[in-house]
């Protein structure tokens, strides 16, 4: 499900006791702030019988302005062996770094499981440094070389850093 609503104490304590009282079993999220909002998604596993109650108890949060979408799990596309990889991108920030990034990464067929990005200043400049993080999902089909060498090519044009790094278990 996703929880979107402005953000205020509480509202995990709110979503968390009713997953309970409706008999729900809390296995995974991830929720943030935002821009002053607040914005999760989680799984639960819930007993059939008892979804119906759920769904009625967590549609009555829409009047404490959150905003719910429930949806079943659907299963793990198949496709065959993957790995997974970090990657690491700063530098001076500008528009683009992410649609340059992406694209050569959806060319390849690699999934993003994971994106984290922020803007800070930099330390001795004051600049504005974008700095993201990912976690990535590699397809077996996926030409590791020729991907290396795409990033590397949109670092030097985009004058960022980009580390990309192989892992041996999932993320």
């Amino acid at each position: 499900m996703t929880v979107i609503g402005k953000d205020r104490p509480g509202l995990v304590e709110l979503v968390a006791g009713i997953v309970a009282s409706e008999g729900g079993n809390w296995l995974e999220s991830r929720m943030c702030r935002l821009g002053g909002e607040f914005a999760g998604i989680l799984r639960i596993e819930v007993a059939p019988e008892k979804q119906e109650a759920l769904l009625q108890a967590l549609r009555a949060l829409e009047a404490r302005g959150l905003n719910i979408t429930v949806k079943p799990d659907e299963a793990a596309a198949g496709g065959g062996p993957r790995h997974f990889a970090t990657l690491e991108i700063i530098g001076q920030d500008r528009p683009g770094i992410v649609r340059e990034i992406s694209s050569a990464l959806a060319r390849q067929g690699v999934n993003v499981e994971e994106l984290n990005t922020e803007c800070d200043s930099a330390p001795m400049t004051g600049e504005t440094l974008f700095k993201a993080r990912a976690k990535l999902m590699i397809p077996e089909s996926c030409n590791v070389a020729a991907l290396r060498g795409e990033l590397e090519l949109i670092a030097g044009n985009l004058l960022v850093d980009v580390s990309f790094a192989e892992v041996e278990t999932a993320l």
